[in-house]
């Protein structure tokens, strides 16, 4: 224990390196460049931090200022994923959540029941959020280490579907997204991306970074599109002149550092991500392996964060219009690319498309956060988490997530029934996908 709370103060930054460089000896690559491509990682994943804290300290002020200035008032405030993965861990059933998910992992790879190798282990956090809200509900500690197993299940499954699209959508090789926030999106893409397909008029619109720039000439310039959108957030927060300035310039920064940042990331991975490949295939001829990652990777693309910039202020229309929701969209504003990374892929970029799947997607989550709010109120007391005065608190990503309605739902309603059919589902699914659908292709 005193090791994996080291590994959780250490952060991504520390300890995937060093994971990696483990794992690249393992897979016998050399030791300079096993440490070189460790290194990269750490380094893109710091430049990449750097580069989120630097659109979140901007946009956050600017989203308060606009909920101030528009006097909207919801009942249950949004504290975001940092505040969720903090009660999330800060529970003893929360910090077994990494040994619980490696082992699981390990377990599932061994019977070729998933293509995944997650190294994000820092992001188990998503199952422990759930192990908790299910123990808030039932005060079953049993049952919610069942709820972990079934809920990483469910990642795994979705890392493994998603993984050829985004493989060839953002062209990441050998990568998937075991990550709670992102992988259920592929399945809210796939019906949204079918219908709009079948739309007159609709189905012929297809806005990509390209074709914008190409109609718009210098205003449709990534960078010139993000001082745009910076510009209009700035002044729907009434900021000064200088102010909306500064935000507009920030925003352009982010969608040109963004990606450059990834690049150096997966330098570091794709080494590692090769020579796993090259042993999977010595050791299990016909097998494919995917190598786990944060979404992060896939953030940078510039479709993803213009139009994840654009539904920074529709989140909070939708909010106030919603009929049934509770929720103040706050601290998850500046996660929506990562809400809607992988639904972009299945859009494959359009930025049109991926608004409206956006917003549907918002309007879903709100709904599900609402419910989720007494139980993560319940968990956060339990994990001293101080709430700064409000009663009530929610997460838009996690808490809104389609995953942690069926797995928390049926844990609360049913007990250990409601997981073992939850378990069992995903089970059938995980069969199907690698011992039946891939026979097939």
């Amino acid at each position: 224990m005193g090791i994996i709370r080291w590994l959780l103060n250490a952060g991504p930054t520390v300890f995937l390196p060093m994971l990696l460089f483990v794992f690249g000896l393992f897979l016998r690559i050399k030791v300079g460049k096993a440490f070189k491509a460790a290194l990269m990682v750490g380094i893109g994943f710091t430049g990449l931090n750097l580069v989120i804290e630097l659109l979140t300290d901007n946009l956050g002020p600017a989203a308060q200022s606009m909920v101030r200035n528009f006097g909207l008032t919801l009942g249950s405030i949004d504290v975001g994923w940092p505040a969720a993965s903090a009660i999330s861990y800060g529970t003893t059933l929360g910090s077994l959540a990494i040994p619980i998910g490696v082992a699981l992992n390990v377990i599932l790879l061994v019977i070729g029941l998933t293509k995944t190798l997650n190294v994000d282990l820092w992001n188990y956090w998503h199952i422990a959020f759930t192990g908790s809200l299910v123990y808030a509900a039932t005060n079953n500690f049993a049952l919610g280490l069942a709820t972990m197993i079934v809920h990483a299940m469910w990642i795994y499954f979705l890392a493994d579907l998603a993984a050829p699209t985004i493989q060839k959508h953002y062209g990441l090789e050998g990568i998937s997204f075991p990550q709670g926030a992102s992988a259920p999106g592929f399945v809210i893409a796939l019906p949204i991306n079918w219908v709009l397909d079948r739309i007159p008029g609709i189905k012929n619109i297809h806005w990509t970074p390209e074709t914008i720039q190409k109609r718009l000439g210098v205003f449709g310039d990534s960078a010139v599109m993000g001082l745009i959108i910076g510009l209009i957030i700035g002044s729907l927060a009434q900021y000064d002149i200088t102010k909306i300035l500064n935000l507009g310039i920030t925003t352009s920064a982010v969608l040109i550092l963004m990606p450059r940042m990834v690049a150096l990331l997966m330098e570091g991975l794709s080494p590692i991500s090769e020579a796993a490949n090259q042993l999977v295939q010595k050791k299990f001829p016909g097998r494919d392996l995917y190598i786990g990652m944060d979404s992060a990777l896939a953030v940078g693309q510039e479709a993803v964060l213009s139009a994840s910039l654009i539904l920074v202020p529709l989140s909070l229309l939708i909010a106030v219009i919603l009929p049934g929701n509770t929720v103040l969209p706050f601290g998850d504003l500046a996660t929506i690319p990562f809400m809607i990374a992988v639904m972009a892929a299945v859009f494959g970029g359009n930025v049109f498309r991926i608004v409206i799947g956006g917003i549907i997607d918002i309007a879903i989550s709100l709904w599900i956060a609402s419910w989720i709010a007494p139980l993560l109120t319940i968990a956060a007391k339990s994990a001293h988490f101080s709430m700064n005065g409000a009663s009530s608190i929610s997460v838009l990503s996690d808490g809104g997530a389609w995953t942690t309605l069926l797995i928390v739902g049926l844990g609360k309603l049913l007990s250990w029934g409601g997981i073992t059919v939850a378990g069992m589902i995903v089970l059938a699914l995980m069969i199907w996908l690698n011992k039946f659908h891939t026979k097939r292709i």
